[in-house]
């Protein structure tokens, strides 16, 4: 599988709750974590502040740095 993949982390606030997790569309995400469309983790603690993201290009290394962080 090609293409770009991101892992990323949203805030609810400083100091607040955080949600780490990776997609191939980083921008429908935010979207989605700011609109609280789904509902969820994210719409129950208002995380909708993106603080961090890093790019990939093979998903299986986004997944694994997913996972690295949320340890």
């Amino acid at each position: 599988m090609s293409g770009t993949f991101f892992v990323y982390i949203f805030a609810s606030r400083k100091l607040g709750t955080l949600y780490i997790g990776y997609t191939s569309d980083l921008a429908r995400r935010l979207h989605e974590h700011r609109e609280e469309g789904m509902p969820g983790f994210t719409s129950k603690y208002g995380v909708k502040r993106l603080v961090h993201y890093e790019v990939f290009d093979d998903p299986r290394i986004a997944q694994q740095r997913e996972r690295s962080l949320k340890r």
